[in-house]
């Protein structure tokens, strides 16, 4: 699968699937949504905190995107074109309830601090594997809500999947200079709050992952039965990001940067029935007369 979010990403097989798409192929349609829509979600995961409505918000972007294909004319670069609905639509989306419920720094840092801290055996932590580091990808990822969109959104792009700062500008149509204050001011906020709480990354910090996920499970935060961001998965973000080590201060933010970045990148079973459901949409049928 070619990064969009690379560097040397060309759109010229984009271009020609949607010339072919145009004209009634079914197929070509496919292969297209499914050259971005793993990246839609991943994206849309870090920015929600939740599997379910960041299918949801897939669709939708995807539905947007493919209802206004006809608007494309080629004259711009298609993937600029498509990521600037795509992140335009997660700024203005509704609000979601977990961003209504983690709303800063200090209400999340509460909300752990009386989470209950049950040590774990040796044979727990063994049998408890996937539990743990499920609830270490979701509090991290809780810490992301903290941030306001517009910081979360250009974080999620410049430093977990490392997107190149005229690309992410381009995309999320703002100057270089205020896409790198904005990724600054981010790195920051996070940074500070998980050097005061995590200890993860400072040892002094009382917060661990194992002895919280007891606590996580009995608050819900954690379902045994159906794990949020520990699922079965082929790579890391790691594998799919461009290595941007070089523009960090310190190995102290690529550490903070790498926690990030070693979580999963999802590639779900659900891509099959997000495009069957693509196809069942009316404005898509309206539009295409696929074959």
């Amino acid at each position: 699968m070619k990064n969009p979010f690379h560097t040397a990403y060309n759109d010229r097989d984009d271009i020609e699937l949607i010339t072919s798409a145009k004209e009634g192929s079914k197929s070509s349609l496919e292969t297209l949504v499914k050259k971005h829509q793993h990246y839609i979600y991943n994206v849309a995961l870090k920015m929600t905190l939740s599997p379910f409505d960041a299918e949801d918000i897939t669709q939708e972007v995807l539905i947007k995107v493919i209802t206004n294909l006809a608007n494309f004319k080629g004259e711009s670069n298609f993937r600029t074109w498509l990521y600037r609905i795509t992140f335009n639509h997660f700024l203005k989306m509704k609000k979601y309830w977990l961003e209504d419920y983690i709303t800063s720094f200090s209400k999340y840092g509460k909300e752990l601090d009386q989470m209950q801290d049950i040590e774990l055996s040796i044979i727990e932590k063994s049998e408890m594997k996937e539990f743990i580091e499920d609830a270490k990808i979701g509090c991290m990822s809780g810490m992301l809500l903290c941030l306001d969109r517009e910081q979360r959104l250009v974080y999620i792009l410049g430093e977990i999947f490392g997107i190149d700062h005229t690309i992410g500008s381009e995309m999320l149509d703002i100057s270089k200079d205020n896409f790198r204050q904005r990724l600054s001011r981010a790195r920051k906020d996070l940074y500070q709050f998980m050097n005061n709480k995590c200890g993860l990354i400072n040892k002094s910090n009382p917060c661990r992952c194992d002895k919280k996920t007891k606590a996580f499970i009995q608050a819900g935060w954690v379902d045994k039965e159906n794990l949020k961001f520990n699922t079965s998965y082929l790579k890391r973000i790691s594998e799919v990001a461009p290595d941007k080590s070089n523009d960090l201060n310190d190995l102290t933010e690529i550490k903070y940067a790498d926690l990030f970045k070693t979580q999963p990148f999802q590639e779900k079973e659900h891509s099959k029935k997000l495009f069957v459901n693509l196809l069942s949409d009316n404005k898509v049928k309206d539009i295409f007369n696929l074959n």
